[in-house]
């Protein structure tokens, strides 16, 4: 089967931009729903319920970014693959990727499910949210196989500018976790109720479900990439290959979600109403920098298919508008952030005043720096689509462990702003990593990875085929 005509390394940057990144952003919507329909329906629990959740949020994160190199790996080689017109590499990495990302997520749910109670520990939450905390983490544990499944899914067709085909799926996923909710979480007839637990259950549900139907589409192959049994086989050479490219993508994740998970250790240590406060915020800032994170996955596809072609010049056009456009949207969403600041957490946790008030502060010192979010996402993904997958994870690094952890610490313990010092770590470190970025992005360096010379697999698929039909 060959490609069908490749819109995506020819005619208008503008209108490609927008073509991959306006489904990305609107699934990334609906995944996020996810997240913020739990809050919503568990918030109706009190401020105890959301402090459960927000303990365990960023664990679950730390152990799905372990794997998640692998997936963005496969992004990045079946982009460039696809760019080049190489069907029988595409595929065959698709197959291999996929193969791995479900063997390494089937591990991590184990690991996570048994070492939760110790890692919720670590955290020194209060005794009182303990048990809704455990009972949160470990039935999410048990799903995170399905949540991989569907994020390779989703990753592989995004490589071949497939954006449409995983955002029909989410829509239908998300509808139907909003009236799985509130039945698992506060019963209905014989459905007992799970409380905090319930929200879990329902998001494993739909997840699982989404899981199967992606499964299914790659199998059939009728989106331009296919996984096929046959390359089920182990190829050393590739995943030699996929495992350097994608571990700086592992470890920039795992720093990114063990700065969250100190940042959440720091906030613990002020109470439970500044966890609470702090839930909402993390969930609304993750709600409000998606537009960044879509132009951010349509830059990597764009310049990775584009490289591929052989179309740098083309290539380094696509970074600089997105980045312009990445900017301007952010930051027209922190100023409406920055306006409904109140009105936006009120609405997660109606009835809790200190919380709100926290909450709604912590909004009002990020969203001012947005747009550096914006860019800095942008660029991010720029470096990984061209393959150079170590440049983000230093950027991270110091970001994170280098900047706004250590400024959140000494704010917070050695003057008299308390947890506030940990909210204005937030926008400096967003404003100073995005100009290192920026900084690092001109020296051009980016442009000499040459992933598609590095190994030819369509040599080998050819060889192993030839063996296989007896020619």
């Amino acid at each position: 089967m060959n490609y069908k005509k490749n819109n995506l390394i020819e005619g208008s940057i503008l209108k490609s931009i927008f073509a991959l990144s306006i489904p990305i952003i609107f699934a990334n919507i609906l995944q996020t729903a996810y997240q913020l329909t739990d809050t919503f329906w568990v918030g109706r629990l009190g401020a105890n319920a959301v402090a459960a959740v927000s303990i365990s949020f960023p664990i679950i994160f730390l152990l799905v970014s372990l794997g998640g190199g692998l997936a963005m790996a496969g992004t990045i080689l079946v982009a460039q693959y696809k760019g080049k017109g190489d069907k029988k590499s595409t595929d065959h990495i698709a197959t291999q990727t996929i193969a791995m990302v479900l063997i390494v997520s089937f591990i991590l749910s184990v690991l996570g499910y048994i070492l939760a109670p110790i890692l919720i520990k670590m955290m020194g939450v209060e005794p009182v949210i303990f048990k809704d905390s455990l009972s949160y983490m470990r039935i999410s544990m048990i799903g995170v196989v399905f949540m991989f499944g569907f994020a390779v899914f989703q990753s592989l067709m995004r490589g071949v500018g497939d954006v449409k085909t995983p955002m029909y799926i989410v829509l239908g996923t998300v509808l139907l976790n909003l009236i799985l909710d509130p039945l698992f979480i506060f019963g209905y007839g014989s459905i007992p109720a799970f409380g905090v637990g319930g929200a879990a259950v329902a998001s494993i549900a739909t997840e699982g479900l989404s899981a199967i139907i992606g499964i299914f589409i790659l199998i059939k192959g009728k989106y331009n990439v296919q996984i096929n049994l046959n390359n089920l086989k182990p190829d050393f050479k590739l995943i030699k290959k996929m495992f350097f490219l994608g571990l700086p993508v592992s470890i920039e994740q795992s720093a990114r979600a063990l700065g969250m998970t100190a940042m959440t250790f720091l906030v613990a240590g002020f109470g439970t109403i500044a966890l609470a406060a702090y839930g909402i915020g993390g969930r609304m800032l993750s709600f409000i920098i998606i537009p960044a994170l879509g132009f951010s996955m349509a830059t990597s596809t764009l310049v990775g298919q584009n490289i591929g072609a052989g179309k740098n010049d083309r290539a380094e056009k696509v970074i600089k508008i997105s980045a312009i456009i990445g900017f301007t949207v952010l930051s027209i969403l922190g100023l409406f952030a920055f306006i409904f600041a109140e009105q936006l957490c009120a609405f997660f946790m109606p009835g809790e005043i200190e919380a709100i008030k926290y909450a709604t502060l912590f909004m009002k010192i990020m969203a001012p720096t947005f747009g550096f979010i914006g860019l800095h996402m942008t660029y991010g993904g720029a470096f990984r689509g061209a393959g150079e997958t170590f440049v983000p994870m230093i950027l991270s690094i110091i970001s994170l462990w280098a900047i706004q952890f250590p400024l959140a610490f000494v704010l917070s313990r050695y003057t008299s702003w308390n947890e506030i010092g940990i909210w204005v770590a937030f926008p400096i470190s967003n404003i100073i990593a995005t100009i290192i970025t920026v900084l690092w992005f001109m020296k051009g360096t980016w442009k000499l990875k040459k992933i598609t010379e590095e190994i030819e697999i369509s040599e080998k698929i050819s060889e192993e085929t030839i063996i296989e039909e007896g020619l």
